[in-house]
């Protein structure tokens, strides 16, 4: 029988929950932004919060010159050890000549007890002289590392994206980076509103490069990526890496033909020192670079690639398992793992319907949670036995996204469309899953 599902959720606009860490830390609040369709950030200008238990919503930050044409904001997250979040914000001065894009958008913070007090967490300076800890574009789906300390994002360069106008061996290619805590970063006000100090150091901490060598383990772009277990994974030799990022990256195989594999950087404790003659804020005519004590290795080499609907990789929180979407020998999209150090590859799912959207594991490692078949499925990692929570539904009113698990792991949230016509509002719903065996 499926759980009963309960809308949390009612007012005439979206509710868009990110694909990760929604919850507060004591899983009384859900964090959310007003877009009703996840393509609309460049046009909303809200980031809020909703009781779980009452459905009182509490408006966090509202962007004060919204228009069509951006800031926007929105890909809201919550801490896990603070009441703060995190959010997209895009470049203060945007307009209809420069609207929020990849490379306008900056990562903004809120602290719950202080709403509409805007901390901006990464530097930006695009004007030379670049500065180390700054960068120069969009920072984009923050992420905070277990212990709540450090937060990854994927990245693209606006000095890069201006020079490939005018020459085409030079693209701005999708990366990934972190910021960390401890050092604010101090740019220049000019005024313009386009660059900003920042609470936190940031750099970009994987290796992209136009036109990889086919056949190699180059990548054009990385992206979509997940911090490695709440206190990262023990490697071969018994050591424990503390963080480790993975991500997806696009190689070329030996045919030239594009295919997205995993890959993972062991990150060292000090991310702001530079590899000689490689700044970490880049130079006009370079992309930023990767910080000194950062290994970067290929983990999977499959022959169809990581496939599938848009998803982040996801990790246990033993940081054993790296979770990802590829198709199985019957071409239906399933949830599939491999191990931070590489090695065999272990399907997890085996649905007769394919895995429609991104996934999350329970914090208690024994689940992952999903849509599939128009409705949210867990299945247990140890047994393989699949099992569907919610009652199926027609296309338009289907879950969306992905299903995010309350901290202690007694709760599942995500979306569905609620209404018809302009009617039509996306809604938080909530299964409670304290009486689920298993859990």
């Amino acid at each position: 029988m499926p759980l009963p599902e309960y809308q949390l959720t009612n007012q005439p606009y979206g509710h868009t929950l990110h694909h990760t860490q929604c919850f507060s830390p004591d899983d009384q609040w859900l964090v959310f932004d007003t877009r009703n369709d996840d393509t609309q950030i460049i046009s909303t200008g809200s980031i809020r919060m909703v009781n779980v238990q009452t459905g009182e919503v509490r408006k966090l930050y509202q962007v004060l010159n919204q228009t069509e044409y951006g800031p926007g904001v929105g890909a809201a997250t919550f801490s896990p050890k603070a009441n703060q979040v995190i959010f997209i914000h895009g470049i203060r001065n945007a307009n209809q000549d420069q609207p929020y894009s990849f490379t306008r958008r900056t990562g903004v913070s809120i602290w719950v007890d202080k709403p509409q007090e805007p901390v901006f967490m990464d530097a930006r300076n695009i004007v030379p002289p670049f500065t180390p800890g700054a960068l120069r574009g969009g920072t984009h789906a923050h992420s905070w590392s277990g212990d709540g300390a450090w937060l990854s994002f994927t990245y693209n360069d606006y000095i890069i994206e201006q020079l490939s106008k005018t020459n085409p061996q030079v693209q701005d290619l999708r990366t990934v980076g972190v910021m960390v805590p401890g050092q604010k970063v101090m740019v220049p006000d000019d005024g313009s509103l386009e660059n900003h100090s920042g609470e936190m150091f940031a750099v970009v901490v994987a290796r992209v490069q136009e036109n990889p060598t086919p056949g190699s383990d180059e990548i054009e772009k990385a992206f979509d990526e997940t911090w490695i277990g709440q206190q990262g994974y023990q490697k071969p030799d018994g050591t424990w890496q503390q963080r480790a990022i993975a991500f997806q990256g696009n190689v070329q195989d030996e045919a030239g033909e594009l295919k997205t594999e995993i890959f993972v950087v062991d990150l060292p404790a000090d991310i702001t020192q530079a590899n000689p003659g490689e700044p970490l804020e880049g130079t006009n005519i370079t992309r930023p670079q990767v910080p000194a004590g950062v290994s970067q290795r290929r983990i999977t080499f499959t022959k169809k690639g990581v496939r599938g609907p848009r998803h982040w990789l996801r990790t246990t929180p033993d940081g054993s398992s790296i979770g990802f979407l590829a198709p199985d020998v019957q071409n239906i999209t399933q949830i599939f793992q491999v191990s931070p150090k590489g090695g065999k590859i272990k399907q997890i799912t085996f649905n007769p319907f394919p895995v429609q959207g991104q996934f999350n594991f329970s914090p208690t490692q024994q689940l992952v949670a999903y849509v599939a078949n128009n409705s949210i499925f867990i299945t247990n990692l140890q047994t393989g036995e699949s099992t569907r929570l919610t009652e199926f539904r027609p296309e338009t009113e289907k879950p969306v996204g992905a299903p995010v698990w309350a901290n202690n792991g007694k709760m599942l949230a995500y979306n569905r469309y609620i209404g018809q016509g302009l009617e039509r509002f996306l809604q938080i719903f909530l299964l409670n899953l304290e009486n689920l065996s298993g859990i």
